[in-house]
């Protein structure tokens, strides 16, 4: 459905984006992630006909995806993009932002949509609501059930989620992507929390420096990640040699373990003393020294300070 090849991009004399490509099928959820800067938001913009490239290609549906200087106006009629900055009308309620694009010719038809959208983002007592006194992420949930009116084939999502408490944003996001799925709408994320995607996405682009450095199923690159930054997008991780883990053929090996991948043990060769307890809700995150250093694991329980642990 969308074919991107060899593409590249600069603001200026430094490049921004190079030599990216990578295909996604109808119905699927890619999501790309990566540190600030790293390209995500460029890269949307790129695939909506914001910007013109330097070099490359984007296809959408065997069509060139053309930049502001072939095209007046940006963007496709079936594709929608979602900026960090909302771009809601302040000035008009809620229900009519979400309903800006909808025909008017079936008024019925038009009022059923914009309650079923209101219903998924959770706005329904704010409909009458102008825009401009809500807060940001009630602005947020009241952009993405816009970009979501018209059902578009291909829907780009730029931190979606980013203003939106979590207690929301969890069912929110859990909602947003069983609609999409069920619809059969094509979806890419650029979010900067590699967590936030383990749950939805069919596949993950890593970016760092404007290059994707690992794709692929997001349990893949979660369980085996290339190095510490692609570790680091999921969370807390500890880079510790093989010779502690028990690992005879490669005792010098680095290997990137999470927190939660170390257990107690009665006797083993990764010996630390700890340091600190961090209260998470379910477990506590202990802090922890060893012979090279510093490393984190989890506990049921508070650990006391300068308790010396086994880990396996």
């Amino acid at each position: 459905m969308l074919d991107i090849k060899n593409i590249s991009f600069s603001y200026d004399k430094k490049p921004t984006l190079k030599h990216v490509s990578f295909k996604i099928e109808k119905g699927q959820n890619m999501a790309l992630i990566g540190e600030s800067g790293c390209g995500k938001s460029t890269l949307l913009k790129l695939l909506y006909g914001m910007y013109d490239l330097d070099s490359g290609t984007i296809n959408f549906k065997d069509k060139p995806i053309l930049g502001p200087k072939f095209n007046l106006i940006p963007g496709e009629d079936n594709i929608k993009y979602l900026a960090q900055d909302f771009d809601l009308m302040p000035y008009i309620t809620v229900a009519e932002n979400i309903g800006k694009f909808l025909s008017s010719t079936n008024k019925t038809k038009k009022q059923t949509r914009i309650q079923e959208l209101l219903e998924m983002v959770e706005m329904v007592e704010f409909s009458s609501v102008k825009a401009q006194f809500l807060s940001g992420g009630q602005m947020q949930r009241v952009a993405i059930a816009r970009v979501l009116a018209l059902e578009p084939e291909l829907l780009l999502l730029d931190e979606p989620f980013s203003h939106i408490d979590n207690f929301r944003r969890n069912n929110l996001s859990r909602k947003l992507f069983a609609y999409l799925k069920k619809q059969q709408i094509t979806c890419i994320v650029a979010t900067h929390d590699g967590a936030d995607v383990l749950s939805f996405a069919d596949e993950v682009a890593v970016m760092k420096d404007g290059i994707i450095v690992e794709s692929g199923v997001p349990q893949k690159i979660h369980s085996n990640p290339k190095n510490k930054y692609v570790a680091s997008l999921f969370g807390d991780v500890n880079e510790i040699k093989g010779k502690y883990l028990g690992i005879k053929s490669e005792p010098e090996k680095t290997l990137f373990i999470y927190p939660y991948q170390l257990k107690a043990a009665a006797n083993s060769n990764l010996e630390v003393t700890t340091k600190h307890s961090y209260f998470r809700g379910s477990h506590y995150l202990i802090e922890a020294v060893y012979e090279d250093g510093v490393l984190f694991f989890e506990s049921k329980t508070a650990i006391l300070e300068n308790t010396l642990v086994y880990l396996k």
